[in-house]
């Protein structure tokens, strides 16, 4: 018990005092498990990029992403695949349940670790990890749960994947690091009863071909917009919101292009092209699912998309000035204030109020628009990701490697 206590003292003392311990050690492999999921919109899949980019880059590091419902059986894999469903046709059903997470978080927790207990210990003494991140809130609880009840001696680490509004999920005091994005985040999670001495906070993980190195034109200003402006709307990877009726706006009253991203879902797609395609030509450009959504960022000049955490860290990272224009209920309604408080971006809360909306940006010569991306340059720390899987990975080597000398050690 106090070599445990003396481990895990020294890596706070460590972690926190920025003084590293060196990436290798005697030559000894790293694993890192990292427990995601694609199923559940793409922010988690865009995160665990970002973070496997910088473990690539670590000699003697191995770090594996699993889809975490697929350890839960057809129950998991059924409930995760019908997050498209929610969030686009059944909204208020997707409300009811956030509210279950925010009020019975421990019915979530006891259902999952039940379905996932027998899979995920067959992935624990297959992989062997030093160390478990975990990029989604159904899997803190849970894992910790099967961690402590079946003797595993392995450092936990949550990666909290939204700005502001986080549900108790992303929360358990015994994590042995919880990783916030913002300062809001990290009230939150003490306010759930995590100790402040175990939160890191460090800005949101983003890919790093989204770092805007190309120079953009200027966008000349007049009461008649001169220059075609470009928009892109895009919703998450589900294709939420009401993204035809905001083109055709932008369309009928600005020369203007738009791009639109629907994402995976085939049947906005298919309609959106049926009714505006013929309509409007080249001025615009409908897309499904894409893997390029870093270029399109950076061809044009305002994103329009509702208030989707990871999108809107790309956005600004592309130094892209950003319209947000809705929000899931629950996990993104408070990410439209923190974008605003931080100058990143604008709000129109009612998506026929959005002619209003772009006028305001590009009034007064832009002054608006150059204000935003100014903020953009500022709060962007192109060392984040890095920053976030150092603490990882010596944390992983700080502990999870010394635990597993002491147990060799019997």
């Amino acid at each position: 018990m106090y070599k445990d206590w003396l481990i895990k003292a020294k890596f706070i003392y460590v972690l926190f005092n920025n003084s590293f311990i060196p990436i290798k050690q005697g030559g000894e492999i790293v694993n890192i498990l990292i427990i995601s999921s694609n199923n559940t919109g793409s922010g988690h899949k865009s995160i665990a990029e970002a973070l496997l980019e910088q473990f690539d880059k670590l000699e003697n590091v191995n770090a594996k992403v699993i889809e975490g419902f697929n350890t839960n059986g057809t129950l998991g894999n059924t409930v995760s695949k019908s997050y498209g469903f929610l969030t686009r046709r059944a909204r208020v059903l997707w409300k009811a349940v956030w509210n279950i997470s925010l009020k019975r978080p421990e019915l979530i927790i006891k259902l999952t670790e039940k379905t996932m207990e027998k899979n995920f210990i067959k992935i624990l003494d297959m992989e062997k990890p030093d160390l478990i991140l975990s990029i989604h809130p159904n899997f803190n609880g849970p894992v910790l749960n099967i961690l402590y009840k079946n003797g595993y001696r392995v450092p936990f680490v949550t990666l909290i994947a939204d700005l502001i509004s986080i549900t108790p999920l992303w929360v358990d005091k015994r994590a042995d690091l919880i990783i916030c994005p913002t300062e809001e985040a990290k009230d939150k999670c003490i306010g759930f009863g995590a100790l402040e001495s175990k939160i890191k906070v460090v800005k949101f993980p983003v890919r790093s071909r989204f770092y805007n190195l190309k120079h953009k034109n200027d966008i000349i200003i007049s009461d008649k917009f001169q220059k075609n402006i470009e928009f892109l709307l895009m919703s998450g990877g589900e294709g939420v919101g009401n993204l035809g009726n905001i083109a055709e706006i932008l369309l009928e009253n600005f020369n203007c292009k738009v791009k639109i991203i629907a994402g995976k879902n085939t049947i906005l797609k298919n309609k959106l092209e049926n009714k505006y395609s013929n309509k409007y030509g080249d001025r615009l450009e409908i897309y499904g699912y894409v893997t390029t959504v870093n270029r399109l960022m950076q061809d044009v000049d305002v994103l329009i998309t509702r208030g989707s955490p990871n999108v809107l860290m790309e956005a600004v990272a592309s130094n892209l000035p950003a319209i947000i224009t809705g929000a899931l209920l629950g996990q993104e309604e408070e990410n439209s204030y923190y974008i605003e408080k931080n100058n990143l971006g604008i709000v129109c809360r009612d998506y026929n109020n959005i002619k209003a909306t772009v006028e305001d940006l590009f009034a007064s010569d832009g002054k608006l628009i150059d204000d935003i991306k100014k903020s953009q340059r500022e709060y962007t720390d192109k060392e984040s990701t890095k920053k976030t899987v150092d603490f990882v990975v010596r944390l992983a080597i700080e502990i999870g490697q010394s635990e597993k000398y002491s147990a060799k050690l019997g």
